[in-house]
């Protein structure tokens, strides 16, 4: 018989209660040291003051109203996000899902009423992943993700990640943009080679594209920037976000230039929920932390500290671990054993991390992680590396 819940994710026999900073409280009074913060979206970890603060007051005055009225917060939020990134202006989602779709719409609308409204392609890449509905689906292929879900959206080219000879290649009549993650998250943690985005900026502008962001899990100071494509010096024409700019609140957003919303007249687009008054309000307190450049200092500090141990984590128990990779508080160990198995061996001992593609566990814990808290979760990583470790004959 099918559970009341349909049963889309296999999930692992743990049910949590309460979250205070980087930590998560089981039933049975088990703490768990959290290093996946829900998969990147517990930007200031667990029940932080200033976002309860921002949900309880704004909770006591005004929840929703719909977009057919102005919402100040969503005002604030959006004047934050212009002020500390390329963008002009915002359209606010719930999910990196649905941001992903008002980039994909915004990029073909583009070029409509132009002089060349074939233009309706998309350059994708292979590894990528930009959520589960049927146009992002469709942007990625890949049997896990497609199998059983056609006919697939048209419109969409892949080339191997990193590869530029390969993105010039598809360039064609029909191509309107470039979508691209800076460094790719369910693919395993994947960083782009150095000249990568700059090379991407610079056939966009060479054939009148678009360069389309995804910073949906790389964004919101995971990297020790505001975004993780300020380290390359390029900037996009459209970017997606979410997960971290809720601080746990379902939040997205789509920014992008004045040029490329273009076509974003009213009517164009919509959501029911995205940008209430209560998820900007969340946002809001979220930005005004992130975006301090101090705080994006310690990220770098903290993480230099975290990556460093995880280096010795690496060379002390190779039967275990292959190598480490990633950018700031955004981290992926390549394993030697099967990764799910590290997932499950981190039940023991009481560390959470998430499993990703090419056999990687990706570490992306709360921003505001202390020194004692580095070194609690470099313990308990010891000991699921230890856990795997057999006993010498005697």
């Amino acid at each position: 018989m099918i559970s009341p819940v349909l049963p889309a994710y296999a999930r692992a026999p743990l049910s949590f209660v309460k979250g205070e900073g980087p930590w998560l409280i089981e039933e049975s009074g088990e703490r768990y040291l959290d290093l996946g913060a829900g998969i990147a979206v517990n930007a200031l970890g667990h029940a932080h003051p200033a976002l309860v603060k921002a949900v309880e007051e704004q909770a006591r005055r005004l929840w929703h109203t719909s977009n057919l009225y102005k919402v100040p917060n969503q005002e604030a939020l959006a004047e934050r996000l212009v002020e500390h990134t390329f963008a002009d202006t915002v359209f606010f989602t719930n999910s990196g899902t649905e941001a992903a779709e008002c980039a994909i719409k915004m990029a073909r609308k583009y070029f409509h009423g132009s002089e060349t409204p074939e233009r309706h392609r998309i350059i994708t890449f292979k590894g990528a992943f930009h959520g589960r509905s049927i146009a992002p689906i469709s942007a990625v292929g890949g049997a896990k993700m497609v199998d059983g879900f056609g006919p697939l959206l048209p419109g969409f080219d892949q080339a191997p990640y990193g590869d530029l000879d390969a993105v010039r290649a598809l360039v064609g009549s029909e191509t309107a943009a470039i979508m691209v993650e800076p460094i790719q998250g369910e693919g395993g943690i994947v960083v782009a080679p150095e000249g990568f985005l700059k090379g991407l900026r610079e056939i966009c502008d060479a054939h009148g594209l678009l360069l389309v962001l995804d910073e949906v899990q790389c964004g919101v100071g995971r990297t020790g920037k505001l975004f993780a494509h300020e380290w390359s010096g390029v900037t996009p024409d459209i970017m997606m976000v979410a997960k971290g700019i809720g601080g746990g609140f379902p939040l997205g957003a789509c920014l992008a230039t004045e040029d490329a919303a273009r076509g974003m007249t009213a009517g164009t687009h919509g959501s029911t929920y995205g940008g209430n008054p209560l998820a900007c309000a969340v946002g809001c307190a979220v930005m005004d932390i992130v975006s301090d450049p101090a705080f994006l200092a310690d990220v770098s500090r903290i993480s230099g500290r975290l990556r460093q141990g995880l280096e010795g984590l690496v060379a002390s128990h190779p039967d275990v671990f292959k190598g480490i990779r990633g950018e700031g508080l955004m981290l992926g160990l390549k394993c030697v054993k099967p990764n799910a198995d590290v997932v499950r061996a981190g039940y023991d001992t009481r560390v959470l991390v998430v499993p990703a593609a090419d056999n990687v566990v990706r570490l992306l814990p709360p921003l505001n992680l202390t020194d004692a808290e580095v070194d609690e979760a470099l313990a308990r990583l010891e000991a699921v590396a230890a856990s795997f470790e057999t006993e010498p004959a005697e």
